[in-house]
């Protein structure tokens, strides 16, 4: 049992994931977008660079956010003109998500933002070190075990949920933003 604070993994990452998110929110401010739009406008951004315009379910997959939320950020991002749903030719219930002209000038500018923080926060530890644990900690293996004894790496399956099959672009951000998705 931990008896000092500073001696608690997690106590310690919580603190540090709370510093690096006022970083982000700070650096973000200036390009008017909150940390999780720029999660989702990434995300999408990204995918659509790689020829696939995911619907609002794989883009929240794909980012690790919850899909109502992510529903109501993407109305935001509509707003600001940065992002359009197009009807699915394929399902016309479904709409497919393209990031517009305005959209896909900003996201690359506000990677470069965000890897800046990554670079400055992340400074005292070696890159590969820092990527290493993080991909660790936001995927751990078969061996890891999770709620109720279950590996977590099926809980996905567990739900009869599948994982977009997209990796992620590479950077020193990519690790630590939303579970290893995009940037």
């Amino acid at each position: 049992m931990t008896h000092h604070p500073g001696d608690s993994p997690g106590f310690l990452l919580w603190h540090a994931t709370l510093r690096w998110q006022r970083d982000v929110v700070a650096a973000l401010a200036p390009l008017d977008l909150t940390h999780v739009q720029f999660v989702l406008l990434a995300c999408a951004w990204w995918l659509n660079t790689h020829g696939e315009h995911p619907n609002q379910l794989a883009l929240a997959r794909q980012a690790g956010t919850d899909v109502k939320m992510t529903s109501q950020v993407l109305r935001a991002l509509e707003a600001k003109g940065l992002i359009e749903r197009e009807v699915d030719p394929a399902d016309t219930r479904a709409k497919r998500l393209r990031v517009t002209g305005a959209g896909a000038a900003l996201a690359p500018r506000a990677i470069a933002v965000v890897e800046e923080v990554d670079a400055r926060f992340f400074q005292p530890v070696a890159h590969h070190d820092a990527v290493t644990l993080l991909g660790r900690l936001a995927n751990p293996g078969p061996d890891a075990r999770g709620r109720a004894g279950e590996p977590t790496g099926n809980r996905s399956r567990r739900r009869n949920v599948t994982r977009p099959t997209a990796a992620p672009p590479p950077g020193p951000a990519t690790a630590a933003a939303s579970g290893g998705s995009c940037r």
